[in-house]
């Protein structure tokens, strides 16, 4: 699983002209699905992500989880951070898991990190979206599940 981790004052999911979920202060998460992946990689990455010291404390020092400041997270699939594009102008995508599979492990990773934190927002699952966030920071982190250590 790679995910794209974005620190934000809040954030929005809008499908046509309708907002289906927003957050506050939080942490977007944009989820890609590879071939292969398991339960244990959602549930690895669910807890890494609650766990990340990426908010400042009163010192300034990013020290501080999102678990740690009560703050919100909303989780938004997107295949798209599986593209390949090493080869040629238009990416390849055929390391993403079929939709069904990655269906199933969304909503895997997104019930595990309900069971952590409480409340968690989401995107529409093969929708067309719109994204909208005020990012904190900016704080940016890349997370895969293929590179643990």
């Amino acid at each position: 699983m790679r995910s794209v981790v974005q620190r934000v004052e809040k954030a929005g999911v809008i499908i046509g002209h309708k907002r289906i979920s927003e957050i506050g202060k939080g942490l977007l998460v944009f989820l890609g699905i590879e071939r292969g992946d398991r339960e244990d990689d959602a549930e690895y990455l669910s807890e890494k992500i609650s766990n990340l010291r990426i908010f400042e404390d009163k010192h300034g020092k990013m020290n501080l989880s999102l678990m740690d400041i009560g703050g919100k997270m909303m989780v938004v699939s997107q295949f798209t951070l599986l593209g390949d594009c090493r080869r040629g102008r238009r990416p390849s995508f055929t390391e993403a898991e079929n939709p069904e599979r990655a269906r199933m492990l969304c909503d895997y990773f997104i019930q595990t990190t309900r069971n952590r934190i409480g409340e968690v927002a989401q995107g529409e699952f093969q929708a067309t979206m719109s994204i909208e966030l005020v990012n904190s920071g900016p704080v940016t982190m890349l997370l895969d599940t293929r590179r643990r250590l």
